[in-house]
């Protein structure tokens, strides 16, 4: 799996052949349905417990992170998309030998893994915010009182 823009990794970009470009792509496709099924789990998740919810500031925070969350899920599923039509073109692109495009595809491919690298830092920091709400909710609303019940 890719570390996302490391620049310490051992292989420079343009050294990197097809089928290596290929199977990192295959890796942020995989990475990417993770990301959109934890999104998805965790929507569902929110959208069960917000009935508990009694404060008008903690619903508020809710609400909050319930946007974030469908905006993330429209990047991922934006991403997904993106990544998909970049295999699809490493696949030509490696059979034709085709040399004319090279150099527009390693571009959008430098341009796919930075935006997965942002997409994937904002999904992480929503997660530490997730965590947070969560924790002080179940605090102030004393919702674990009544689910323990």
């Amino acid at each position: 799996m890719s570390t996302y823009n490391n620049p310490s990794a051992p292989q420079t970009f343009e050294n990197r052949n097809w089928q290596e470009l290929y199977i990192l792509a295959k890796h942020w496709k995989s990475d990417l349905e993770f990301y959109k099924e934890d999104l998805r789990f965790l929507k569902t998740l929110i959208e069960k417990y917000l009935i508990w919810i009694t404060k008008k500031e903690n619903l508020e925070l809710v609400s909050s992170l319930r946007k974030k969350e469908h905006e993330l899920i429209v990047q991922c599923t934006s991403l997904l998309n993106d990544v998909s039509g970049h295999l699809h073109n490493a696949s030509e692109l490696a059979t034709a030998n085709d040399t004319s495009k090279e150099a527009a595809f390693r571009k959008g491919h430098l341009e796919l893994e930075t935006a997965l690298a942002s997409f994937v830092k904002t999904f992480r920091e929503n997660r530490m915010e997730v965590f947070k709400v969560t924790e002080y909710i179940m605090d102030s609303e004393e919702l674990q009182n009544i689910l323990d019940t």
